[in-house]
């Protein structure tokens, strides 16, 4: 699967690679584009899933403030519920099409 953003592939990975939670595909770290990303003082802890880290995406000419999110250390009781732990792992807001 792929996440793209004004035809530029952000991240790229196997289907069973990737972790789907609450609608949202979250992708390995691993399988995104270096530089696609940049760090975003964006605060935000999810209730179940913990602190998250949002990310300002840059590809194709477009620069989207908050259009991404990982949570580097997921509360222990939401890895469980999820069944794997997506530490880390990053999922993108609408914009950022998400496609086979």
């Amino acid at each position: 699967m792929k996440a793209v953003l004004e035809g530029s592939v952000i991240a790229e990975a196997d289907k069973e690679d990737l972790i789907q939670i609450e609608g949202n595909w979250y992708f390995p770290p691993s399988s995104v584009v270096a530089g696609a990303l940049a760090a975003s003082p964006t605060p935000y802890t999810c209730p179940w899933k913990g602190q998250a880290q949002y990310f300002t995406v840059e590809a194709g000419g477009a620069s989207l403030a908050d259009r991404a999110w990982s949570y580097p250390t997921p509360y222990p009781t939401a890895i469980e519920k999820v069944g794997k732990d997506f530490s880390g792992y990053v999922a993108f807001w609408k914009e950022v099409q998400v496609v086979d």
